[in-house]
């Protein structure tokens, strides 16, 4: 089969898309799908860089979702059937013709959804969901406070606290990106090149959730930021990985801080992925199905063109997600 593959560590120029090793069939529990499409995250570009290797197991390639149809299952696997239009959350190897992954891992396409599109869900979706609502308790007339608001995170977690009555405060760095915000339903949007969101937020009464993908750059701010009782989701560490926290802060706005991976959490069990992807089945594909909340797609891209994919992600202009199509190889 073909996938895309590193040259060395470095820029979108490392990269290839070269004939590799067939997998292997499918083991008990598992499912292997034909890869129509797969989501461009920001955890490739790390890993391109050297930044961010893969779990022990996990393929070395590039790529933590896709999309396509399911061509053989393995011992003990009902649901998914082969043929069955899937997409699926993995811990690497999605830049490729084909992918096998746990069964637990793999979701049906919405009703109504292109295939390829549905490759821009997995990984936002467990993300958002697994923080905002299976951790914080998103719930009506909470006000949510999102870094990136044009991100594919952030364009789907605008989604999902819209459709939960909360309200949404966004950042982002052009009016471009905040207008594209407020047609998902942002009631605010701060551009932080120009304003100061502690500030923003303190007039709005303060944040009871802020979504954070900065880290370090952002916590003593983010702190700031809070109303009392409040939650700091950590999801990304952009603004560096070592801050020093000023606890009485913390303490007298009775806050919280939580920070959590998705890539490294277990297949199953307390916490896994298979916990995730099970809730996202029950409680969110629905709201996909019924239009409330969309994949964002900025562009797809043919597999062959990674290196294009990888420049537009981090792209100012970009909101929303990148795809590569698999089928346009």
């Amino acid at each position: 089969m073909y996938a895309v593959t590193l040259d060395g560590f470095g820029g979108p120029e490392v990269i290839r898309w070269s004939e590799v090793p067939d997998l292997p069939p499918p083991g008990p529990g598992e499912v292997a799908i034909d890869v129509l499409a797969a989501g461009v995250n920001r955890a490739d570009l790390l890993q391109r860089q050297g930044f961010y290797p893969p779990p022990p197991g996990a393929s070395d390639i590039m790529g933590l979702e896709v999309s396509g149809v399911v061509a053989e299952v393995g011992e003990g696997v009902r649901d998914p059937a082969p043929g069955t239009p899937v997409c699926a959350l993995l811990s690497g190897g999605g830049y490729a013709q084909r992918v096998v992954v746990a069964a637990t891992q793999v979701l049906p396409v919405p009703e109504g959804l292109d295939v390829a599109a549905a490759a821009a869900l997995p990984e936002v979706a467990a993300t958002v969901w697994s923080n905002l609502v299976m951790r914080a308790g998103l719930h009506a007339g909470q006000l949510l406070l999102i870094h990136g608001g044009g991100s594919g995170i952030g364009t789907h977690a605008i989604q999902v606290a819209v459709s939960r009555g909360a309200r949404v405060a966004v950042t982002a760095g052009s009016q471009y990106k905040l207008d594209r915000c407020a047609e998902l339903g942002a009631n605010a949007g701060i551009n932080y090149r120009e304003q100061d969101f502690v500030e923003v937020i303190g007039e709005m009464g303060g944040a009871d959730i802020i979504l954070d993908n900065m880290g370090a750059a952002y916590l003593g701010r983010n702190v700031a930021a809070l109303a009392d009782d409040g939650q700091i989701c950590v999801i990304g560490m952009q603004g560096g990985v070592k801050a020093e926290l000023i606890l009485s802060e913390l303490l007298g706005k009775r806050g919280t801080i939580h920070a959590t991976n998705l890539r490294r959490r277990p297949a199953t069990g307390r916490s896994s992925k298979a916990e995730i992807v099970a809730e996202l089945r029950r409680h969110l594909w629905p709201l996909v199905a019924a239009g409330t909340v969309v994949p964002i797609v900025h562009a797809e891209v043919p597999v062959t063109e990674t290196a294009r994919a990888h420049e537009l992600l981090d792209s100012p202009e970009t909101v929303g997600k990148v795809l590569l199509r698999l089928d346009q190889a």
